[in-house]
C-alpha cells in the first residue's frame, strides 16, 4: 500500500502545515515535502512494471478495493503505476520542496495557509497520476483546482481575483465538457463493463464494446467523445485558441504557485490527452491526425511569436510554455515510439525547465520588484550566480544539447519526422523546429537587455545577491536538468515501453 501511504502522508502533512504556527510553517513544510520525494524515489528503485497499464500491462504498486456502486458500475480505489504516470510522479514530488522553498522570501503572510494548501494540491496531483478508476481520477482531478485557485487569489498580484476566476472557470468548464464525454463512452459500452476501471474500458472499446446509443452509431460515439475529451483537455494543456487564461494566473501567481503551474498541472492535461484520448481512441486520434497536428504547430509558432512581443519576463516564460506544449500534442499526434515517448519525456523535462525559469524570474523580481523587461538592465554584475542559473536554463529552453529540453525535442522530431499516420509529417515537423529560432530570439533578446550591460534599475531598491535559500533550488533544478539531458534513459526507457502499446494500437496503411 505504498501509493495509498504517499498520497495519505501527504495530505496528513498538509494539515500539520495548515495548525502550525505562521512563524515555522515554512520550514515544516519544506521538511515534510521531502518525505514524498523520498518515497517516490523508493518507488523508482523498485519499479518493474512492462508494457501500459491501460493496455493489459503489468501495474506496479497495484491496489484495489471497491467502493460503491454507481448505475450497475462498480467505483473503486484503483491505483498504480507504468512508465508513463511514475516519471511524473517523481517530477511532482521533486518541484514542490523546491517550489516551498522558494517561497520563503516573498510568501510573508498566512504562510501556514500557503503552505497548507502548496501540499494539499501535491496530494491531489500524485492521485491524478496514479489513479485507474475514472471516478477516482475525476475526484483528484477537479480537487487540484481548489487550492490553486486559493493560492492565486489570495497570494497574487493586484488582479488576482480577476486571474483566478478566470483559471477556475475555463478549467473547470473544460472539465464538465471532458466529463460529458467519457460518461457518453461508458453508456455506450452498455453491459460490456461492469466498473469505472480505466483497463477495463480500454480494452471493452478495444474489444468492439460500442453499442449505438440513441441512435449515434458506435464509430460517431467514438469520435464524439473524442472531441469532447480533446476540448476539455485541450483548456488544461492549454494549446491556442484555449490558451488565454495561463498568462493571467501565471503572472498574478506568486512564484512558487507558478513553479507548480507550469512545472506540474500544465501536464495533467497532456497526460490526460495521452491516456484517454489517444490510448483509449486510437483509431479516432489517427483520423484526425492533421488537424491535431496542424493545432499543435500553431500552438508552437504563436506562442513563441506571442512571447515575443511581451515586457513582462512571466509572460514571457508563460507564452513559451504554450509554445513548448505544442511539441507535446505533436509528439502525441505521430503514433511512433519515439513521438510518443519523446511527448512523456518532454512532459518532465518542460517541468524542470519551465519551473526553473519561473523560479529565478521570481528571484529577480524579490530583490527588484519588477519583471518589465524596460525597467532593469545589467543584474548579472549585481546577481552573478542568479544571472547565470537563468541565462543556462534560457539555453535549455532553447534546446542546447546535453540538457533536458534538447532530448525531450530530439525524440519528438525523430518520432514525427517520418511517421506513416500522419500526412506531410516532415511539413509539420520543419514548420515545428522554426518554433526554437523564435525561442531563440526572444529569450535572447530579453536577457540582453534586462542581465547584460551597464547596471540600470528603476525601483529603488539595493541589488545584491541573492540569500541561499532562493538559490540553492535554482541549482539543484539546473542539475537535474544536465542529468536528464546527459542520461536521459533514467527515465526514457520505462517511457518507450509504456508508450509502445498505445503506438502498435493504431493501423497504418503505409
Amino acid at each position: 500500500m505504498i501509493l495509498e501511504a504517499l498520497i495519505g502522508f501527504t495530505f496528513l502533512a498538509a494539515l500539520l502545515v495548515l495548525l502550525a504556527p505562521n512563524a515555522w510553517a515554512g520550514r515544516l513544510a519544506f521538511a515534510l515535502s521531502t518525505v514524498p520525494f523520498i518515497g517516490s524515489l523508493y518507488l523508482w528503485s523498485r519499479f518493474d512494471a512492462v508494457g501500459n497499464a491501460l493496455t493489459g500491462g503489468t501495474i506496479a504498486f497495484e491496489s484495489r478495493y471497491e467502493w460503491v456502486e454507481v448505475g450497475g458500475r462498480t467505483v473503486s480505489w484503483f491505483v498504480g503505476l507504468d512508465g508513463i504516470s511514475l516519471p511524473l510522479v517523481v517530477l511532482t514530488t521533486f518541484l514542490v520542496p523546491l517550489a516551498i522553498l522558494s517561497a520563503w522570501t516573498p510568501v510573508d503572510s498566512r504562510q501556514s495557509q500557503f503552505y497548507g494548501l502548496m501540499l494539499f494540491m501535491e496530494a491531489n496531483l500524485l492521485g491524478v497520476f496514479t489513479a485507474l478508476d475514472f471516478f477516482l481520477w475525476f475526484v483528484f482531478w477537479e480537487a487540484v483546482l481548489v487550492p490553486m485557485y486559493f493560492l492565486i487569489g489570495i497570494w497574487g498580484g493586484p488582479r488576482r481575483k480577476y486571474a483566478a476566476i478566470k483559471f477556475f472557470v475555463y478549467t473547470n468548464a473544460a472539465s464538465l465538457l471532458m466529463f460529458i464525454g467519457f460518461m457518453s463512452l461508458t453508456f455506450a459500452l452498455g453491459d460490456s463493463i461492469g466498473s469505472l476501471a480505466l483497463p477495463e474500458i480500454t480494452q471493452a472499446i478495444a474489444d468492439g464494446g460500442l453499442e449505438t446509443w440513441f441512435g449515434i452509431s458506435p464509430g460517431r460515439m467514438a469520435m464524439v467523445a473524442f472531441l469532447a475529451m480533446f476540448a476539455g483537455f485541450a483548456v488544461k494543456v492549454p494549446i491556442v485558441p484555449v490558451h488565454t487564461w495561463l498568462p493571467d494566473a501565471h503572472v498574478e501567481a506568486p512564484t512558487p504557485v507558478s513553479v507548480l503551474l507550469a512545472g506540474v498541472l500544465l501536464k495533467m492535461g497532456t497526460y490526460a490527452l495521452l491516456r484517454f484520448n489517444f490510448t483509449m481512441l486510437p483509431e479516432q486520434a489517427s483520423a484526425l491526425a492533421v488537424p491535431i497536428a496542424a493545432i499543435a504547430v500553431i500552438s508552437v509558432v504563436y506562442g513563441a511569436m506571442l512571447a515575443l512581443a511581451q515586457k513582462d519576463l512571466k509572460r514571457i516564460v508563460a507564452y513559451s510554455s504554450v509554445s513548448s506544449m505544442g511539441y507535446v500534442l505533436l509528439g502525441l499526434v505521430v503514433f511512433t515510439e519515439y513521438g510518443v515517448g519523446g511527448a512523456t519525456f518532454q512532459m518532465v523535462a518542460h517541468g524542470l525547465i519551465s519551473g526553473l525559469m519561473f523560479m529565478a524570474v521570481g528571484v529577480v523580481y524579490n530583490a527588484t520588484h519588477t519583471r518589465m523587461v524596460g525597467d532593469m538592465a545589467g543584474m548579472a554584475d549585481r546577481m552573478p550566480v542568479t544571472v547565470g542559473i537563468l541565462v543556462a536554463g534560457a539555453f535549455g529552453y532553447m534546446g542546447l544539447p546535453l540538457m533536458a529540453g534538447f532530448a525531450g525535442e530530439f525524440f519528438i522530431f525523430v518520432g514525427a519526422f517520418g511517421a506513416p499516420s500522419l500526412p506531410y509529417a516532415p511539413v509539420f515537423t520543419a514548420l515545428a523546429m522554426f518554433g526554437i529560432v523564435i525561442v531563440a530570439g526572444y529569450l535572447l533578446s530579453a536577457m540582453q537587455k534586462t542581465l547584460f550591460g551597464p547596471f540600470r534599475l528603476e525601483t529603488d531598491y539595493e541589488i545584491g545577491p541573492a540569500p541561499f535559500h532562493d538559490v540553492a533550488p535554482l541549482a539543484v533544478l539546473l542539475a537535474a536538468i544536465i542529468v536528464l539531458g546527459v542520461a536521459p534513459d533514467l527515465f526514457f526507457e520505462m517511457i518507450r515501453d509504456a508508450a509502445m502499446p498505445v503506438v502498435e494500437g493504431v493501423s497504418v496503411d503505409v
